[in-house]
């Protein structure tokens, strides 16, 4: 039997961003959007809705503060327990969503330096190598 497809959470993220070419992939239970060989994005809208649920940033906390500057509402997600983690979180609920969603896809559209991670590679068992220095 095959599995129906869920639905695209948060869709006109990728339309925001079809010029460049966004692959996706699930993560979390979510939609991991990746360009080039960055994730960018994570578009999570899980039910019953909860306070992560939104569009996540795959940033570093050293660009929080500059990055907090345009996205006011922006905080860490809660999902993973740490105070401060590297994905934040603009979240669905926030009355300004989704105008902080399609900055953040402009910001990514300017290639951004905030924004985007390129993931740790996989070794051939799945488990997540260490780059080589």
């Amino acid at each position: 039997m095959v599995k129906p497809r869920k639905e695209v959470p948060h869709a006109f993220v990728l339309d925001a961003l079809a010029e460049l070419e966004p692959r996706t992939n699930p993560m979390f239970g979510c939609l991991a959007v990746y360009v080039g060989e960055k994730i960018v994005l994570v578009l999570r809208d899980k039910h019953p809705p909860d306070a992560d649920n939104g569009v996540w940033l795959a940033t570093i906390p050293e660009h929080h503060a500059s990055l907090k500057q345009d996205f006011p509402s922006m905080r860490s997600i809660k999902v993973f327990g740490k105070p401060v983690t590297g994905w934040q979180v603009l979240p669905a609920s926030s009355p300004d969503f989704e105008e902080a969603t399609l900055h953040a896809c402009e910001l990514v559209i300017a290639h951004d330096p905030r924004i985007g991670k390129v993931p740790k590679k996989k070794n051939s068992t799945g488990r997540t190598r260490r780059a080589q220095s």
